[in-house]
């Protein structure tokens, strides 16, 4: 395993300083939050490092992650945060605070595209073709080096992804619209938790 990618039992180490922004992901079993629990989560700092988690699921007892996590002066990026913050809302008890979103910025920015994957945001603004071969594949047992890497692959990027996307809303004066997305998250992710899936707006 590359010295950038950290693999740790239960909880991030007590002295670990990940500076005050912060791009985090999640692994689960599926997408029923209450049927298929939250087995990973990985966090960079923007310096090609991974960190990742992988938890008691017996007790879910992670407080340095947690203590991170509801820290509002730390910022965190995530790529479609709905589902994992409802896991980690869910699963570690926690409500993480000053959230960032990839996926929403780039509907929001890339209007000249309807593909805002992942894969597509870091070939298009780094010049990278990433595999996401194991995006759907086992992370509740033993993992091997290749889920490592693409656990790793979806936190990396996501510091250089933001910042381009955050320069297209800026320019095209979207920045605000994009701000009130954010606010409304919390709220998204409290309906996906009272199950309620679809769309209230909708006639």
């Amino acid at each position: 395993m590359s010295n950038n990618i950290q693999l740790h039992k239960d909880d991030l180490p007590d002295d670990l300083n990940l500076g005050n922004r912060i791009a985090v992901d999640g692994e689960f079993m599926g997408l029923n939050v209450r049927r298929d629990p939250l087995c990973l989560i990985q966090i960079s700092s923007g310096n090609l490092d991974a960190h990742i988690v992988q938890f008691d699921r017996k007790n879910y007892k992670a407080p340095n992650l947690s203590k991170i996590l509801s820290d509002e002066k730390i910022s965190k990026i995530f790529h479609y945060g709905r589902a994992d913050l409802a896991h980690i809302r869910y699963y570690l008890k926690t409500e993480t605070k000053n959230i960032l979103d990839t996926k929403i910025a780039s509907k929001l920015a890339r209007s000249y595209s309807d593909n805002h994957s992942l894969k597509i945001l870091i070939k298009e603004f780094l010049n990278i073709d990433i595999s996401k071969q194991f995006q759907s594949s086992d992370f509740g047992g033993e993992l091997t080096p290749a889920q490592i890497k693409y656990c790793a692959n979806d936190v990396i990027y996501l510091h250089k992804i933001h910042q381009e996307l955050e320069n297209i809303l800026e320019r095209e004066n979207r920045m605000e619209l994009y701000k009130n997305c954010l606010k409304f998250l919390k709220t998204r992710v409290d309906l996906d938790l009272a199950l309620f899936k679809d769309d209230i707006w909708s006639h």
